[in-house]
C-alpha cells in the first residue's frame, strides 16, 4: 500500500515537472516572436525610409543611379534578414548577434545614404541593445560589440542639413551609451571603450557651433560615459592583466589600461583650451568652458572610481603629479567657476585619496587656497570661491585634526590649520557694516571648524570613558607649558616608535609641535643675532650642545621666517664647521629627474648668493657635488656640473639685468659651453632646452622678505620627490589633547570674531551660527580651559543687557522682551552655566549679577530659593498696539515678530539644550508680556544650576558660592533701595544654604573658601550691611541645622567659627533680630542636640540662645529651648556642654524677664544637673548618649574627679550669684538649691582641697554678700521691707552654711588649716550676730542655734576634745563667750 502511494507520488511530482517546462519553454517562444516582430518592424521602417524619393527626405543627397546600388547591396541584406528573423530553429539568445547587426551597421557606415536612414538604422541598434536580445554569454557577442564601435566610428558626422546631422549625432551618442550599458559591455578591448570616449568627444567637438540643446546633450552624454567606465575600476583586481603596464590595449576586456588613457586625456583638457580655437570662441556659460567641463569629467571619475584608485599605481600616479600639478597651476589664475570646480575636486581626492596625497594636499591649500583667500591679488569673486573651498574642507569632521597632526605637528611643514583658522577668523571679522558674503562664508567656515574640534574631544573622552581608560588627571597634560625638553633628539627626522599607542603618539606629536615653535621664537633670535640665535637653539635643546652639522643644516633649511641673507652667509663662511653645514644642507635636497636649471632654482630658493666669489664658489661646488651624485649618466664629472651652474647664473644675468643691452644668443651659449664635460660636449639639445628655460623664466635671487608664492616646475618636482619619502599620513578619531591643542591655537581671535560678529550681525542664521559658536567653545573650554569658558560667559552676560550699569530697569526689561539677541544671549548663559558648570570659576559672578538682575526684574522661576513671583514687574506699556507710539513719541516694534523669530532661532538653538526640561516652546499667542518673559526665563533652567550642584567641580562651586556671598554683599551691585539690599542678601543667601544642602557630603572642599570670603568682606572698608549681616546668620544657621546630620568634629568647628565671624562683624544686629535666630537655634537643639560634636559647637549655638534672656519676644523660646536641653529625659548634657549648659542656665534664671516660676525651674534642673556629674564619675567619666570619643573615657581617676570638681564649682559659682538677685522667691529658692547641690555632691568625693574651695569662693562668698546686701538695705530709708527679705534670705544662707560644714567636717577636718577655716565660720557667725537689721533680731536668736549644732558635731567627732594639747578648744571656748555667751555653759559646763 505505501509503495503504491509513493509511485502514485512521484507520477504526480514528474506530471508536475513537465508542465512546467512547457510552461517556460512556450514563454520562450512568445519571447522569441515579440523579438522577431520588433526586428521585422524595424527592418520595414528602415526599408521605407530607403525607398523614399528624394523630394520626400528633406536630407537627402542621393547620387544618379545609386537606387540600384542601394537595392543590391543594402537593401537586399535587409531583405534576408526579414526571411531569416521568422525561419531561425533556435532562441535568439543563441543566435549569433552579427546576423541580425550588420545589415543596420551596413547602413549607418555607408557614405552615401541619406541622413534619415542612418537614423533609422541607429535607432535599430539602440533598440537591440536596449532589449539586450543578447549578453556577454552569447555566442559571437563580443565581435559583435566591436561591430558596432567600428559602425559609429566610421559613420560620417557630417551631412548637408543640420536638422538631420543633428539628430544623427544625437542617435549616436545614445549608441554610445547603449554600449557601455548593456550586458555584453564587459567584453569590449581596451581599445574600443577609448575609441568610445573619442567618439563621443568628437561629437562634442562638433556640437560647438551647432544648438544649445546638442551641446549640453553631448557633454552629459560624454558624461555618463565616464561614470558608467569608472564605476567598473573597483571591480579591477589589482595586478591583473588588465593592469596597463604594457601598451597593450587589445586584451579581452577592458579595464585600468583604457582608464588610465582616458582620464589622461581628460586632463589634457585642462590645457587645450589655449590650443583649440573652436574652444575658445564657444560662449562664456559654466557648462561650455573647456576647463570645466574637464573638470566636471575629472570629478565625475574620482567620485565614481573612489578609494579604488590607489590601487592602481599608474592611475594614482598620473593624480599625483599631472593633476595635481595643473590644478594648483590653474587653480592660483583662473576664473572662479573653475577655481570652484577645482576645490570640489580636491575635496573629492581628499575624501578618497588623501593619505596618497600628503604633500600635494599641503601644496594645494598653500599656493591656492590660502594664497587667494588672503585676498591681496585676486579678485572679489575668486576670493570669495577660495573661502567656499576652504570651508567645504572645514565640514569634513576628521580636516581640522588631520590637518593639524600631519603639518602643523611636523616640522617640515607649514601649519595648515593654524593658517586656515586664522585666516577665517580674520576675513570673518566684520566691519561697521552688515557681513558681506566672504565674512558670512568664513565665519560659517570658523563655526564649523569649532564644533568639529569640540565633537572630537567629546568623542574622545567618550570613548575612553567607556573603555574605561579615563583617569581624573586626563586633561592635566593639556597645557603645553607642561612640556619639558631636557635634551637634544632629531625631532626633524625622529620616528614615533609606537604608533599603536595612543598615548605615545599623542604626546609624540605634541612634542614636535611644541619643538616647532620654539623653532618660530628661535627664527627672531637668528635674524637679530647669528651668535644669539645659535646660543637659543642650544639652550631650547633644538640643536646638540655642541652642535651637530646635520642638526643646524635642517634648522637652516626647513625653518620658515629665517633672514635668507643670513642663511647665504652662514653656509658660505669658510670655516670647517660651516662647510660641514653647506653638505648637510645640499643633502636635503633630492634632485632626481631634475633638469640643472630646475635643480639651481629649487637650490637657491632656500636662501640669497652671498656676493663674495668666494663664497658663491663654495656654495655651487657643494650644489655640483650633489647634483652629479643624482643626476644620469650625462655629466662625466662634478666639475662639468658647477661650470655649467657658473654659466647659467651668468646667463641669467644677461637676459634679465634692465643694464645688459646686448643679449647673448642661444648659439653664444652653447659655444661658451663646449668642452666642460671632461674636454667633450653636452648635448646640444640639452644646452638649448637650458637656455630657453633661462631666457623665458628668470632664476629669482631670493631677498630677506622671503620667496615666490607660486608654484614653479623645480618646486614641483621637490614635491613629487619628498612624497616618496614622507611621514605616512595619520587618520585621527579624536584625539582629546590634541583638539584642546588646535583650538588654543585659534581661541583668542575666535572668540573675538564670535563676539564681535553676534554684536553686529542682524541675520537669523548668523545669530544662529553665532550662538551653536558660543556653545561649541563652551563644550571646548570645559576641558581644562577655564579662562576661556569664563571669557565667554563673560561676553554673553554683557550681551544679554542685564548688566548694563546705565540702564534702569524698565529699559532692561524692554531689551530683554523687545530683541532677539538679549534673550538668545540670556539664554546661553544659562545653558552653559548648566551644561559646563563644572569648568566655570570666575566667571559665576558675572552669571550670578545676571541673575540678581532677573530677580529685580521679577523674571525668576518662582521655586528658585522661594523667590516669589506673584508681585508684578516693574510697569511698563509694553501691551500696546502693533507699532504704538507713547507720549514721548518712541514707537514701540511688534513682539510678536519677534516672538516669532525668537522661537525659530530658539528651534535649532534647542537642540543643545537639556531634554530633562521638556518646556513648552515659546508661542507667539501669549498675550501677556511677563507671562511670555517667564515662559522663556523656564527655559533656561535656571534652578538646574542650583539643584544640580553636586556635580560641579570644588573649585567651580567654590567660586560660585564666593560669587552669591560679594554679591549678597553689595559687592558690584548698585540697591535701589533698603529693602532691595535686604531681598538681595536673602535671596544669595537662600541660594547659598541650597547650594551646601545639595553638597552637604563633602563640605570641607568648599566651605573652608566660604568662610575665607566671609572674613573678606569683613575686612572691607566702609563694609557694614546689616541686612547683609542678619541674613548671614539666619544663612548659617540653616545650613548648620542641615550639616549636624553628617558632620564631622571639623566640619562644625569650621561652620561655628563661620557663625562667630559673622556675630563680630556687626554684633548689634543679633539684638535686632533675636526672635528669629533663637527659634532657628531652639529647632537645631531640638533636632541635633545629639548631633553636635565640639564645645565650640555648643558654646556658639548656646551663646545664641543666651542672647535670647535680655529679649522680652524672644526669652520664652529661649528658656524652654534650655529646659528642653537639660530635662533629665533628654541625655543631651554631657561633659562637653555642661558648663555652658550651666552658663546659659544662669543668665535664664537671672534675668529679669523671667519668671519665678520658670526661674525656679532653671534652678532646679541646675540642681538636678549634679546627678549627672554623680552618674559621669560613677561610670567612668563616660557621658551617656553623648558622642564622646573612647579615649576620654579612660582618663585617670584623678582627672575624672578634678574635672568633676571643676564642673560643680561652676555650677555652685553661677547659683551663688543667683542668690543675690531682687527678688526674694528666686534668692531663697537659689539658697535651697546650692544646698540641694552639696547634698547631692556626696557622691562625688571631693577632696579637703576642693570642699575648702567651695566655703571659701562659695558659701562664705555667699554669706558675705548677703550681710553687706541686708545691711545696704537696712541703711536707707523706707527700706525695711528689703531688708526684712534680704535678712530672711541671710538666715537660710547661715543656715545652709552650718549644714554644709557639718556635712563635710570630716573632709574639712583634715586640712591643715582647719583651724583658720573655723574661726573664719565663727567670725561670720559673730558679724551676723552683732549686725543690727532694723529691729529684727531673727539672727541673734539663729545664730547661737547654729553655733550649737557646729560644736555639737565637733564634739561628736572628736574634733573639738578637751585637752591640754588642743589649741582649738580654748579658741572655740573664748569666741563662744564673745559671740554667745548664754550658751556658753551649756556646751562648755564647768570651763
Amino acid at each position: 500500500m505505501v509503495t503504491m502511494i509513493g509511485d502514485g507520488g512521484e507520477q504526480r511530482m514528474a506530471e508536475k515537472n513537465s508542465m512546467d517546462n512547457n510552461k517556460r519553454v512556450k514563454r520562450g517562444k512568445e519571447i522569441d516572436l515579440s523579438i522577431s516582430c520588433m526586428v521585422n518592424t524595424e527592418v520595414g521602417a528602415l526599408l521605407a525610409v530607403m525607398r523614399m524619393s528624394p523630394g520626400d527626405q528633406c536630407a537627402s543627397q542621393f547620387i544618379p543611379g545609386a537606387d540600384e546600388a542601394l537595392d543590391t547591396s543594402l537593401m537586399s541584406g535587409l531583405k534576408s534578414l526579414r526571411t531569416f528573423i521568422f525561419n531561425i530553429q533556435q532562441d535568439w539568445h543563441s543566435v549569433d548577434p552579427s546576423v541580425y547587426l550588420s545589415p543596420f551597421l551596413e547602413v549607418i557606415q555607408f557614405d552615401e545614404i541619406a541622413a534619415p536612414a542612418v537614423a533609422s538604422a541607429l535607432s535599430a541598434t539602440i533598440k537591440i541593445l536596449k532589449l539586450e536580445i543578447f549578453d556577454s554569454t552569447t555566442p559571437h557577442s563580443r565581435e559583435a560589440m566591436h561591430l558596432i564601435v567600428d559602425a559609429i566610428t566610421n559613420c560620417r558626422l557630417e551631412r548637408s542639413g543640420h536638422a538631420a546631422d543633428d539628430t544623427i549625432l544625437m542617435k549616436i551618442l545614445q549608441l554610445l551609451i547603449s554600449c557601455l550599458r548593456c550586458k555584453a559591455s564587459v567584453l569590449l578591448s581596451d581599445s574600443a571603450v577609448c575609441t568610445i570616449v573619442n567618439t563621443s568627444f568628437q561629437v562634442v567637438q562638433q556640437s560647438a557651433s551647432r544648438g544649445h540643446l546638442l551641446q549640453r546633450s553631448a557633454r552629459l552624454a560624454m558624461h555618463e560615459l565616464v561614470q558608467m567606465i569608472y564605476a567598473h575600476l573597483p571591480e579591477v583586481q589589482r595586478g591583473s592583466r588588465n593592469l596597463a603596464d604594457s601598451d597593450n590595449f587589445s586584451s579581452l576586456n577592458y579595464g585600468i589600461g583604457c582608464m588610465v588613457d582616458i582620464f589622461q586625456f581628460i586632463c589634457s583638457l585642462l590645457n587645450v583650451a589655449a590650443e583649440v580655437p573652436d574652444f575658445n570662441a564657444m560662449p562664456s556659460s559654466p557648462d561650455e568652458d573647456v576647463e570645466s567641463f574637464a573638470l566636471v569629467l575629472i570629478n565625475s571619475a574620482i567620485e565614481i572610481a573612489g578609494e579604488a584608485i590607489g590601487e592602481h599605481p599608474k592611475l594614482l600616479k598620473m593624480i599625483q603629479d599631472d593633476l595635481f600639478y595643473n590644478l594648483i597651476r590653474h587653480g592660483s589664475h583662473s576664473t572662479p567657476l573653475v577655481l570652484s570646480l577645482i576645490c570640489s575636486v580636491v575635496l573629492n581626492l581628499y575624501n578618497n585619496l588623501r593619505s596618497l596625497l600628503k604633500l600635494q594636499l599641503e601644496a594645494f591649500f598653500r599656493f591656492v587656497c590660502l594664497k587667494i583667500a588672503r585676498g591681496k591679488l585676486q579678485s572679489i569673486h575668486q576670493e570669495e570661491v577660495a573661502i567656499e573651498g576652504l570651508v567645504s574642507f572645514c565640514r569634513q569632521p576628521m580636516f581640522g585634526i588631520e590637518m593639524y597632526t600631519n603639518f602643523d605637528c611636523n616640522p617640515l611643514y607649514s601649519n595648515v590649520f593654524e593658517e586656515i583658522g586664522k585666516l577665517l577668523c580674520k576675513r570673518a571679522f566684520p566691519n561697521n557694516g552688515p557681513l558681506s558674503s566672504i565674512q558670512a562664508q568664513s565665519f560659517e567656515g570658523l563655526v564649523v571648524m569649532i564644533q568639529h574640534i569640540a565633537d572630537g574631544m567629546e568623542k574622545s573622552r567618550s570613548s575612553k570613558a567607556n573603555s574605561n581608560l579615563l583617569s581624573s588627571n586626563d586633561a592635566s597634560s593639556f597645557n603645553s607649558n607642561l612640556i619639558r625638553i631636557t635634551e637634544y633628539k632629531p625631532f626633524w627626522t625622529e620616528k614615533c616608535e609606537r604608533c599603536d599607542d595612543p598615548k605615545t603618539w599623542v604626546d609624540f606629536m605634541r612634542v614636535r609641535k611644541y619643538m616647532k615653535k620654539r623653532l618660530l621664537v628661535s627664527v627672531n633670535h637668528f635674524n637679530l643675532d647669528e651668535k644669539k640665535g645659535l646660543e637659543f637653539l642650544k639652550h631650547a635643546h633644538l640643536v646638540p650642545d655642541p652642535p651637530e652639522a646635520q642638526s643646524l643644516a635642517y634648522f637652516l633649511r626647513f625653518t620658515p621666517g629665517l633672514d635668507k641673507t643670513m642663511i647665504g652667509d652662514y653656509l658660505g663662511d669658510p670655516d670647517e664647521f660651516h662647510l660641514k653645514v653647506l653638505k648637510e644642507f645640499t643633502s636635503t635636497f633630492d634632485f632626481k629627474n631634475m633638469i640643472l636649471d630646475a635643480a639651481l632654482r629649487n637650490f637657491l630658493e632656500t636662501f640669497r648668493l652671498p656676493g663674495e666669489s668666494q663664497k658663491i664658489q663654495r656654495i655651487l661646488e657643494a650644489f655640483a657635488e650633489r647634483f652629479y651624485e643624482q643626476s644620469d649618466e650625462m655629466f662625466v664629472d662634478k666639475d662639468a656640473v658647477f661650470v655649467l651652474c657658473y654659466s647659467l647664473i651668468m646667463l641669467n644675468t644677461d637676459q634679465h639685468n634692465v643694464q645688459v643691452k646686448k643679449k647673448m644668443t642661444e648659439e653664444e651659449f652653447i659655444k661658451n659651453n663646449r668642452n666642460i664635460n671632461g674636454g667633450k660636449d653636452l648635448p646640444r639639445e640639452y644646452l638649448s632646452e637650458l637656455f630657453q628655460s633661462i631666457s623665458t623664466n628668470e632664476i629669482t635671487l631670493f631677498d630677506q622678505s622671503g620667496g615666490s608664492v607660486e608654484m614653479t616646475p623645480s618646486r614641483w618636482i621637490n614635491i613629487i620627490n619628498q612624497s616618496k619619502t614622507t611621514d605616512p599620513y595619520i587618520f585621527c578619531e579624536g584625539q582629546t589633547q590634541l583638539n584642546h591643542d588646535m583650538f588654543a591655537i585659534i581661541a583668542g581671535p575666535a572668540m573675538a570674531t564670535l563676539a564681535t560678529v553676534f554684536e553686529h550681525a542682524d541675520d537669523d542664521q548668523i545669530i544662529n551660527q553665532c550662538m551653536e559658536g558660543f556653545l561649541a567653545v563652551a563644550r571646548i573650554a570645559r576641558y581644562n580651559l577655564e579662562d576661556v569658558l569664563d571669557e565667554i560667559l563673560a561676553m554673553l552676560c554683557k550681551f544679554t543687557t542685564l548688566l548694563n550699569p546705565f540702564a534702569s530697569l524698565e529699559e532692561t526689561f524692554f531689551s530683554l522682551t523687545e530683541d532677539v539677541k538679549p534673550r538668545l544671549a540670556t539664554l546661553a548663559v544659562f545653558t552653559i552655566a548648566n551644561k559646563f558648570g563644572d569648568s566655570i570659576r570666575s566667571s559665576w559672578r558675572n552669571v550670578v549679577d545676571c541673575l540678581l538682575r532677573l530677580k529685580r526684574l521679577k523674571l525668576l522661576p518662582p521655586g528658585l530659593a522661594g523667590f516669589d513671583n506673584e508681585t508684578p514687574p516693574p510697569r511698563m506699556d509694553l501691551d500696546l498696539p502693533l507699532h504704538s507710539r507713547t507720549e514721548s513719541g518712541v514707537i514701540f516694534p511688534s513682539t510678536v515678530n519677534e516672538d516669532r523669530r525668537f522661537s525659530s532661532l530658539i528651534g535649532k538653538f534647542g537642540q543643545f539644550i537639556s531634554t530633562e526640561n521638556d518646556e513648552e516652546s515659546m508661542s507667539t499667542t501669549v498675550g501677556n508680556t511677563n507671562k511670555r518673559n517667564l515662559q522663556f526665563i523656564n527655559q533656561c533652567c535656571i534652578e538646574g544650576i542650583f539643584s544640580k550642584s553636586k556635580h560641579l567641580h570644588e573649585d567651580s562651586l567654590q567660586n560660585l558660592g564666593k560669587a552669591l556671598l560679594l554679591a549678597g554683599a553689595g559687592r558690584g551691585q548698585k540697591f535701589t533701595s533698603p529693602l532691595d539690599e535686604e531681598e538681595t542678601a536673602a535671596f544669595c543667601w537662600d541660594l547659598i544654604v541650597m547650594l551646601t544642602e545639595n553638597n552637604i557630603d563633602r563640605f570641607m572642599s568648599f566651605w573652608p573658601a566660604f568662610h575665607d570670603c566671609l572674613g573678606l568682606i569683613s575686612q572691607l572698608p566702609l563694609f557694614g550691611s546689616c541686612p547683609f549681616v542678619e541674613k548671614s546668620l539666619f544663612g548659617v544657621l540653616n545650613v548648620t541645622s542641615k550639616l549636624l546630620h553628617k558632620a564631622d568634629k571639623t566640619s562644625e568647628e569650621l561652620i561655628f567659627k563661620s557663625l562667630q565671624l559673622i556675630w563680630k562683624i556687626d554684633s548689634r544686629v543679633v539684638d535686632s533680630c533675636c526672635e528669629a535666630l533663637t527659634h532657628i537655634s531652639a529647632n537645631i537643639l531640638k533636632e541635633n542636640a545629639k548631633n553636635i560634636q565640639t564645645q565650640f559647637g555648643w558654646k556658639s549655638i548656646i551663646a545664641i540662645l543666651s542672647i535670647s534672656a535680655r529679649s522680652p519676644e524672644a526669652f520664652n523660646d529661649g528658656v524652654e529651648a534650655l529646659i528642653s536641653l537639660m530635662s533629665d529625659n533628654v541625655a543631651c548634657v554631657t561633659r562637653l556642654n555642661y558648663s555652658i549648659c550651666i552658663e546659659s542656665a544662669f543668665s535664664f534664671s537671672a534675668s529679669k524677664l523671667s519668671s519665678i516660676e520658670k526661674s525656679m525651674q532653671v534652678l532646679d534642673l541646675m540642681a538636678d544637673s549634679v546627678n549627672l556629674l554623680v552618674s559621669w564619675l560613677s561610670s567612668g567619666f563616660s557621658d551617656p548618649g553623648s558622642n564622646s570619643s573612647s579615649s576620654t573615657a579612660q582618663d585617670s581617676s584623678r582627672n575624672s574627679i578634678s574635672s568633676i570638681s571643676t564642673m560643680f564649682v561652676r555650677l555652685v559659682e553661677s547659683i551663688r550669684k543667683i542668690c543675690l538677685v531682687r527678688r526674694e522667691e528666686i534668692r531663697n529658692h537659689a539658697v535651697l538649691t546650692l544646698k540641694r547641690c552639696f547634698t547631692k555632691a556626696e557622691g562625688l568625693g571631693f577632696t579637703s582641697t576642693v570642699c575648702l574651695h567651695c566655703f571659701n569662693h562659695v558659701i562664705f562668698a555667699m554669706a558675705d554678700d548677703l550681710l553687706e546686701k541686708a545691711i545696704e538695705y537696712s541703711r536707707r530709708e523706707n527700706s525695711e521691707k528689703e531688708t526684712r527679705s534680704m535678712e530672711g534670705t541671710l538666715c537660710l544662707a547661715m543656715e545652709f552654711l552650718t549644714e554644709a560644714f557639718i556635712q563635710f567636717l570630716r573632709t574639712l577636718s583634715s586640712v591643715s588649716g582647719f583651724r583658720s577655716f573655723w574661726m573664719g565660720v565663727l567670725r561670720r557667725m559673730d558679724t551676723c550676730m552683732k549686725t543690727e537689721l532694723g529691729d529684727s533680731d531673727k539672727m541673734q536668736i539663729l545664730i547661737p542655734t547654729l553655733l550649737k549644732k557646729m560644736i555639737l558635731a565637733m564634739k561628736e567627732h572628736n574634733i573639738l576634745v578637751n585637752s591640754e594639747d588642743n589649741e582649738l578648744w580654748d579658741i572655740t571656748v573664748t569666741q563662744i563667750l564673745w559671740i554667745a555667751p548664754a550658751v556658753k555653759d551649756e556646751l562648755f559646763p564647768g570651763y
